[in-house]
């Protein structure tokens, strides 16, 4: 249920690397449980070998967020430089109030704005952090 919850999350920021990360973790999960009660050894040796995986994905997801050995958030990383997309705690985190600010200048564009996020009770790079570190949690 965490992996699908962080699921909804990351398509709400348009973040494709944590999409196909946790898609493959909900599958190896149900893969797991299926080998688990039918005593399928090589399916309980996938979800193992998946499960060192995953905790190491998110090790680099909270080493990412927290700007650990030259890693940005400010990258498009999570997103393959498919788009400008980010976490969707960035903007709506509890307590964020989100402003538009639309440009005055000539000759910029009219659909593009500015988003000013102040009031966040929790930045969002630590409710990544937490959302991985619940998942290696679970995990072990």
């Amino acid at each position: 249920l965490a992996a699908l919850e962080r699921q909804i999350f990351d398509f709400l920021g348009f973040q494709w690397a944590p999409i196909l990360g946790n898609f493959l973790q909900i599958i190896v999960v149900i893969l797991g449980l299926f080998g688990t009660i039918q005593f399928r050894p090589r399916y309980i040796v996938v979800y193992t070998v998946w499960t060192a995986l995953w905790v190491t994905w998110n090790v680099f997801i909270i080493c990412f967020y927290l700007e650990v050995g030259g890693l940005s958030k400010e990258t498009d990383l999570m997103t393959f430089n498919i788009s400008m997309h980010r976490s969707w705690w960035r903007e709506h985190g509890p307590g964020c109030v989100r402003r538009v600010v639309r440009p005055s200048a000539p000759g910029i564009l009219e659909d593009y704005s500015y988003v000013s996020v102040t009031g966040c009770i929790i930045d969002f790079q630590y409710l990544e952090v937490i959302h991985s570190a619940i998942q290696i949690l679970l995990s072990v």
